[in-house]
């Protein structure tokens, strides 16, 4: 019999699957149960606490093997894939930058960021802290360290959303906390005046198109 789910923070489709033993998140977001939820969140990547996901009985799957042999049969593994892009003040990309990648419980993950400053790599599903270090001046000069929250970005439309974006921008609101207040509208301000927006501290639907294009979800 199916159950429900309610979305609690830090959590993603991938690890709200995995801990009903689902290989592939898919299978939870494209339930028919689910149809309402998928037009709130069309984003699958970004999901809200206090969402509620019905979770689909889990299906038999049978295979015809030949009797008296020994088979071998490999489950899919589930990962997440992390993504972000690494620019400085101005907007240009941090290319070709070593990075280290830390997630917990898992070993460090490094790399090159790409021409666009992109750094990429999977990751567990039910990573939820972690922390990236670069190299902007080189491997021989000091490093930059972010702590990292994963799976932690609410929907667009909501402030703590808002919020995220342009702190992850460059834009100081301070604390991700869902209030609209005037270190907030501050933020909006100083980010619609750079891109030559109006400049009113609201996110009306300009502002908001502006943040998913710069942020890239």
């Amino acid at each position: 019999m199916s159950s429900r789910h309610v979305v609690s923070q830090g959590e993603c489709l991938s690890s709200i699957a995995k801990k009903y033993k689902f290989n592939d998140w898919h299978i939870v977001y494209d339930d028919p149960a689910n149809a309402d939820f998928r037009k709130r969140r069309p984003n699958p990547n970004v999901i809200f606490p206090g969402d509620q996901i019905v979770i689909p009985d889990k299906k038999k799957k049978e295979e015809l093997c030949a009797t008296g042999k020994v088979h071998q049969f490999k489950l899919p593994g589930t990962k997440t894939l992390f993504r972000v892009v690494l620019k400085d003040p101005h907007g240009k990309p941090y290319a070709g930058k070593n990075y280290k990648l830390t997630i917990k419980r898992t070993d460090p993950l490094e790399g090159v960021t790409g021409a666009d400053g992109l750094v990429e790599k999977w990751i567990p599903v039910d990573a939820s802290e972690g922390e990236l270090t670069f190299w902007p001046s080189g491997p021989d000069a000091s490093p930059i360290t972010w702590p990292l929250e994963i799976g932690h970005l609410d929907p667009h439309d909501e402030i703590s959303g808002t919020q995220a974006r342009l702190n992850n921008l460059g834009f100081n609101c301070g604390p991700n906390n869902g209030v609209d207040g005037p270190r907030t509208r501050a933020a909006i301000r100083a980010f619609q005046k750079k891109y030559g927006m109006q400049v009113d501290g609201i996110v009306g639907p300009a502002t908001q198109q502006k943040l998913l294009e710069l942020h890239g979800s």
